[in-house]
């Protein structure tokens, strides 16, 4: 089912070390925690330099939506997120310590548990009007950069502001509509059997 998750729904959570907070996009299962989640998308803010929560077993993206950036030593290998290099993926149980640069940054984060699914990441430039298909059996489109952008298609009709996100049914065609702007697309897909999972493993690092 086709779902729009405003923004402006949806609440920060202060991390306890002060350091930042999380907004939750999406997770499933729907009721999960960080232990036991399958997929997890959300939105945090980074105020001050200091090491990220380690997650055995989760593979991680990390996409800068503003801000100048950071570095991330990430078992010891630095690693610039900025404008120019936007993307970092990494471990979950990896040892990554943050590093801002000029000032807080806010980052989109897709994590995936490595033994039930994996997630490709996609980032897309918007100029008026271009064709969108949800290729995956879970596809989340959210809206990075730009004031507005209008979704369609012949059954329905989604108006996003930044920081919307909407989650769409596999093998949809749509029309997106927007003057300027930037989206971010991840992509996950579930395992279906224990050769599946030895065959695709790592294929999206």
């Amino acid at each position: 089912m086709t779902m729009l998750i405003p923004y402006a729904g949806l609440s920060p959570v202060p991390w306890k070390n002060g350091g930042g907070s999380t907004t939750q996009i999406a997770v499933f299962p729907p009721d999960a925690g960080f232990e036991d989640f399958d997929w997890r998308i959300s939105l945090a803010t980074i105020a001050e330099d200091g090491a990220f929560s380690e997650f055995p077993g989760v593979e991680r993206t990390l996409a800068l939506v503003d801000g100048h950036g950071m570095t991330l030593e990430i078992d010891g290998e630095a690693t610039l997120l900025s404008k120019a290099d936007p993307v970092a993926v990494f471990d979950g149980e990896s040892r990554v310590v943050a590093k801002l640069n000029r000032g807080p940054s806010t980052d989109f984060n897709v994590m995936t548990r490595t033994d039930r699914c994996y997630h490709q990441f996609g980032r897309r430039v918007l100029s008026g009007e271009s064709r969108f298909v949800a290729r995956a059996p879970v596809t989340v489109l959210f809206l990075a950069e730009g004031d507005a952008l209008e979704i369609c298609n012949d059954a329905q009709r989604i108006s996003m502001v930044r920081f919307d996100a909407v989650l769409l049914d596999q093998g949809t065609t749509w029309t997106l509509q927007a003057g300027q702007g930037t989206i971010f697309i991840a992509d996950i897909h579930y395992y279906d059997s224990e050769e599946d999972l030895e065959e695709d493993d790592g294929l999206y690092e």
